[in-house]
C-alpha cells in the first residue's frame, strides 16, 4: 500500500510565520536527510490529521508530493498541541532504496482467545511490547509484525526471537531477547478446582 501526501515549499520561517500557517489551516514541516539540504514545507492540516490516524502512516515508507515532485520519506516526529486536536509540526526523513533504515513498527497480536493459557486455564495476556524496532531496506519494511499466541500456555512467554520476520528484516534488540507477550496465570484457579474435587469431611 502506497501512502502519499501533498506538501508545498515554504519560504517564510520562524515562530511567527508558523503561527500564521497554523491559523490558515496549514502545518509547518521539514524534510531532511540524504545528500540534499533540509527542505521546509507546509501541509494541509485536515489531510495530515486524517493520515496520522492511520497506523500504517507511522511505520511505512511514504510518498511526499512536494509541489508535485515525489520524495520517499518516513515520519520521524510529530508535535501536537497540548490540549487541542491540532498538529503543530512534523519531521520527515528522506529514504534511499539502497540504504537500510531503522523504523519502529506496531505489533499485531492474534489468536489470544484460543491460546491454551487463556481458553483452558483462564489466564490473561500481558502485552509487554507493542512495537518493534526494525532494520531493513525501505522496500522490505513491513507495516506491522504479527504475534501469534495460539500455542501459548499459562506462564509461558513469546520472545522477539520467536517472531517470524520477512526476509531482509532484522529486529534491533541490542543483544538481548526481550519478552513480547506472556500469559499470566490466574492465581487460585488450580486451588479452587482441587478443593471442589475433595469431598467434605
Amino acid at each position: 500500500m502506497t501512502i502519499q501526501f501533498n506538501a508545498s515549499k515554504r519560504e517564510a520561517q520562524g515562530s511567527s510565520a508558523s503561527r500564521r500557517l497554523r491559523r490558515a489551516g496549514r502545518v509547518p514541516a521539514i524534510i531532511y536527510g540524504g545528500e540534499v539540504a533540509p527542505l521546509q514545507v507546509e501541509l494541509d492540516h485536515n489531510e495530515i490529521f486524517h493520515l496520522l490516524r492511520n497506523e500504517a502512516f507511522h511505520s511505512s515508507v511514504l510518498t511526499a508530493l512536494v509541489d508535485g515532485a515525489a520524495q520517499a520519506v518516513i515520519l520521524r516526529d510529530t508535535q501536537w498541541h497540548p490540549y487541542k486536536q491540532q498538529v503543530l509540526h512534523l519531521d520527515f526523513q528522506r529514504v534511499d532504496s539502497t540504504h537500510k533504515i531503522h523504523v519502529k513498527v506496531p505489533l499485531h497480536f492474534v489468536n489470544a482467545d484460543i491460546a491454551p493459557g487463556v481458553k483452558l486455564e483462564g489466564g490473561i495476556v500481558s502485552h509487554v511490547m507493542t512495537e518493534l524496532d526494525l532494520e531493513c531496506l525501505p522496500g522490505d519494511l513491513p507495516e506491522f509484525v504479527e504475534v501469534d499466541l495460539k500455542d501459548l500456555k499459562g506462564g509461558a512467554s513469546i520472545h522477539v526471537s520467536h517472531l517470524p520476520l520477512p526476509a531482509g528484516v532484522k529486529a534491533l534488540t541490542h543483544g538481548e531477547d526481550p519478552v513480547v507477550a506472556t500469559i499470566l496465570a490466574v492465581r487460585g484457579g488450580g486451588e479452587d478446582e482441587a478443593a471442589a474435587e475433595t469431598p467434605a469431611a
